[in-house]
């Protein structure tokens, strides 16, 4: 079993590249949105269950998936490197997966903020992710977000043996997928 955490900020293209990465490897794909969006319009008004069910259901899919047979999956996330509770949540994760013998990678995207202002508003991110459709309401989420935590990591701050760390301004999802490949022979 293979468990590939793909994250950074917004819109850095963490489910793209996830996409490229599921066709290149036969991993299957869970990114973040995938749980966010069933509880966002129902709870909308209630924050703290909303991160709960949210949290609850990632956990389930953790839970059942890392006792099956099957090759591994790939899971994005906004990861809040300036947050304790992020951290214990990431090593919750990792320590699910290896306690049933999975080996765990770590690839780190990092772009420039006015592209990923831009990519904020690509075809396929509005077309899987339901939540971003209102562009206005999903770009103030994004400023907000990013004024408040450190979505990437600091030099030498991810000590975890299978990580890596790229910035994708220039480079397409299908190649940055294939860097992921190759480095982490997937």
């Amino acid at each position: 079993m293979k468990l590939v955490v793909i994250f950074g900020p917004h819109a850095v293209g963490k489910m793209t590249v996830g996409q490229e990465l599921a066709k290149l490897t036969g991993l299957k794909l869970f990114h973040n949105h995938m749980t966010i969006d069933i509880v966002c319009d129902l709870f909308e008004n209630m924050p703290k269950e909303r991160i709960q069910l949210t949290n609850l259901f990632r956990k389930e899919i953790f839970e059942a998936y890392s006792k099956s047979h099957e090759y591994g999956m790939i899971f994005t996330y906004m990861w809040a490197l300036d947050c304790k509770e992020d951290w214990d949540y990431i090593n919750d994760v990792e320590d699910l997966f290896t306690s049933r013998g999975a080996d765990v990678y770590y690839f780190e995207l990092a772009a420039d903020f006015d592209l990923r202002i831009e990519r904020n508003k690509t075809e396929n991110r509005l077309l899987n992710k339901p939540t971003k459709r209102d562009i206005e309401h999903s770009e103030y989420i994004f400023r907000k977000l990013e004024s408040k935590y450190r979505l990437n990591s600091l030099e030498s701050e991810i000590s975890k043996q299978n990580y890596i760390k790229i910035d994708n301004s220039n480079l397409s999802p299908h190649v940055v997928a294939q860097m992921i490949k190759n480095k982490f022979a997937l």
